[in-house]
């Protein structure tokens, strides 16, 4: 028990799930505040601006199909986030594996020849190794060298992003787009089927949802899933249990990575037809995933639910743009706050704040401990 002030600190032994729950939200309700001041500032009545979002978006078919599209990558994404940081291996590197993943769909598409029907299959399959070989070589990194895992899989996104901007402007650039940073577009049989009227790629969607749902079941009811809890708890003790750490690493980074390289695939295969620049083939989906996945406090269903949340702010990008007027990024700004006070408000659960009785609160050293 610490005392700060007319206040008493207890330390909870395990937050319930109505206390995990409270405090997500209490930080999603202070990134709104926040927000309707950035709308103020700009001059939009900030009733008005979340009124015209949300009749923009959940009250009409198409914005319900674009929360449902920019929702698929995230959910990859995040899902695999998700068992990487059940296993304190925190991949900061999504963004480039979802890029490696769509590299290697186009490369299928386009070159390598394979029948109509085999076409797909044989793309995803790329992506996810193109993915899983992108998470690996951190995870091999931090095992046999300690190199901080933040450092390497951020910084293996940047690599990425120069070598797709090298295949587009170089030997990938397509000769029929007319000098355009483009390759050329995908035969028919490499294009996504979508849901009508819509931009949704369903076979991407149900594959997240499955994801989801399979990374539940490998989390709570296998023997991988025990070690990657053992070795996010306590590293020491999964060594001293026997638990081989390389092995774990490599597996979570193989399903963390690959899944990200499925969102690529479905950006490519299902939206563009082609490999364009990096800022358009991702919108900063991978870097979202991660405020998904920490939203989802280690839950993969639960990042179902925060998926659609972030793809509701995504689709929210568009509205503030075209009807509000207002720069796009806003909605990186808004991710930045959520994130912000996710990190800010988490000492709440794990404290229980109480106000001391009223002639008890200036006595006494702030600070001071108690048992």
């Amino acid at each position: 028990m610490r005392r700060v002030g007319p206040f008493i600190l207890e330390r909870r032994r395990a937050p319930s799930r109505a206390v995990v729950i409270g405090v997500s939200v209490l930080a999603v309700l202070a990134a709104l505040l926040i927000m309707a001041i950035i709308f103020a500032g700009y001059g939009v009545n900030p009733w008005h601006a979340y009124a015209t979002i949300g009749k923009s978006t959940l009250g009409s078919r198409y914005g319900l199909m674009e929360i449902l599209r920019r929702t698929i990558p995230l959910l990859l994404c995040g899902v695999g986030l998700v068992i990487a940081f059940r296993a304190q291996f925190w991949n900061i590197g999504a963004e480039g594996q979802l890029l490696a993943g769509a590299v290697a769909a186009t490369g299928v598409a386009l070159y390598s020849g394979i029948p109509g029907p085999w076409l797909l299959p044989a793309m995803f399959g790329a992506g996810f190794l193109a993915g899983a070989v992108w998470g690996i070589i951190p995870a091999f990194l931090k095992v046999k060298l300690r190199v901080n895992d933040v450092i390497t899989t951020l910084m293996m996104n940047y690599i990425m992003i120069y070598i797709v901007d090298w295949l587009i402007h170089g030997p990938w650039k397509g000769p029929t787009m007319r000098g355009f940073a483009y390759t050329d577009i995908f035969p028919k049989a490499a294009w996504l089927p979508t849901l009508p009227l819509s931009r949704v790629h369903w076979p991407t969607l149900v594959i997240g949802v499955a994801a989801a749902i399979l990374a539940a079941l490998i989390l709570n009811r296998t023997r991988l899933g025990y070690e990657i809890r053992v070795v996010g708890e306590s590293e020491g003790a999964a060594r001293y249990a026997g638990i081989n750490f390389l092995r774990v690493s490599l597996a979570v980074m193989i399903l963390s990575g690959g899944l990200a390289g499925l969102a690529g695939v479905g950006e490519v295969a299902g939206i563009h037809h082609r490999l364009l620049s990096p800022t358009q083939v991702s919108m900063g989906y991978g870097y979202t995933a991660i405020i998904v996945a920490w939203l989802a406090r280690g839950s993969p269903g639960v990042a179902i639910v925060t998926s659609l949340f972030f793809g509701l702010i995504f689709a929210a990008g568009d509205v503030i743009k075209t009807v509000l007027r207002m720069p796009f990024q806003v909605t990186g700004v808004f991710n930045g706050l959520i994130l912000f006070f996710l990190i800010g408000v988490e000492p709440l659960m794990y404290w229980r704040v109480r106000l001391l009785p009223k002639g008890e609160r200036w006595t006494g050293k702030a600070g001071s401990s108690g048992s």
